[in-house]
């Protein structure tokens, strides 16, 4: 149990290939638990924001469909069981690149537009985010922007 929490926190002793894959799974793990707790912020974890997330883990990690729904029993577990978001993405920043915690923000953004609004307890919740992935607000406006577009979203929806 203790190397099973110590693997997720990013502190196994493995080195090698396979140390490399344990700790891309975990960080897939952690980036699909923010995505949850963006689905689920504003008090409507909806069938589409499921759907959401199941298709950007699987596009974006290679998941295939055996995989996604371990990955997503395991992050919702971890999530109950966390007091905050850091431990995910401490993890996430001790891996990833500015680039790719960019990308994580543009999920996050994703997940959030799913109703096509965005609710003040997601507006809050992705700023936060950008702020321990410690991400500059430029950043985070351009994702927002980014993700709006390609999602036909107007202005006038916040």
């Amino acid at each position: 149990m203790i190397d099973l929490v110590k693997k997720f926190f990013g502190k196994t002793t493995e080195h090698g290939p396979a140390g490399r894959e344990e700790s891309v799974h975990d960080v897939r793990i952690a980036t699909c638990a923010l995505l949850l707790e963006m689905s689920q912020i504003d008090g409507d974890f909806s069938e589409s924001e499921r759907e959401g997330i199941i298709s950007i883990v699987k596009r974006e990690y290679e998941v295939d469909n055996e995989h996604i729904t371990e990955i997503i029993k395991t992050a919702d577990k971890e999530l109950k069981g966390s007091l905050d978001l850091w431990q995910f993405t401490n993890l996430i920043n001790h891996n990833y690149t500015q680039e790719e915690k960019i990308k994580i923000i543009e999920m996050v953004w994703r997940i959030a537009y799913t109703d096509g609004t965005l609710d003040k307890h997601e507006d809050f919740l992705v700023h936060k985010l950008a702020n321990l992935l410690r991400l500059t607000h430029q950043q985070l406006i351009d994702a927002k922007i980014k993700i709006r577009e390609v999602m036909g979203i107007a202005s006038g929806n916040r």
